[in-house]
């Protein structure tokens, strides 16, 4: 079964990749480019992640805000950057389960990209071993009924011109 309706049409697929390949324009001012095939592939991993944590969802923004987030981040490079993605993608909603969509999308990713950058010096496996687990940790046990505030204020709705 196709967990994201909107990217079972084939028009709206092929739109969601055409937007993904158009952030090259932002992400390469830092070195980062993704080819069409690396979008298929991101949006494959996202219907993949969707169906392995039992969720729905209708669009997809959620890889474009991580690929906006994290594209200016010093531990990216070239060569491994669609694979970052792609564990991103899947840790995004895994952990999105584990804190019971408590936290919004941009809570998350705001959470993700500065443990990624600061604590986890660039390391995923940090990232959803130690940070996640901690922050989820919290959710579930009671302590902590929101994500520390990881936001930037100058950065929340911005895409990068």
């Amino acid at each position: 079964m196709e967990n994201d309706f909107a990217l079972s049409n084939p028009v709206m697929r092929m739109q969601a990749v055409s937007e993904i390949v158009a952030l090259n324009k932002k992400t390469g001012r830092y070195g980062l480019f993704l080819s069409q095939p690396d979008a298929v592939a991101l949006l494959e991993t996202r219907n993949e992640a969707l169906a392995g944590n039992g969720r729905i969802e209708f669009g997809g923004g959620l890889v474009n805000k991580l690929i906006l987030a994290f594209c200016d981040s010093p531990f990216l490079s070239q060569g491994e950057y669609a694979a970052v993605l792609g564990e991103l993608i899947d840790i995004f909603y895994y952990y999105k389960n584990e804190s019971s969509d408590r936290l919004s999308d941009d809570e998350l990713i705001s959470f993700m990209k500065k443990s990624f950058d600061e604590s986890c010096g660039g390391s995923v496996e940090l990232l959803r071993g130690r940070e996640l687990e901690d922050l989820a940790r919290e959710f579930r046990s009671g302590i902590s009924g929101e994500c520390p505030d990881y936001g930037d204020e100058e950065r929340e709705g911005e895409e990068l011109e």
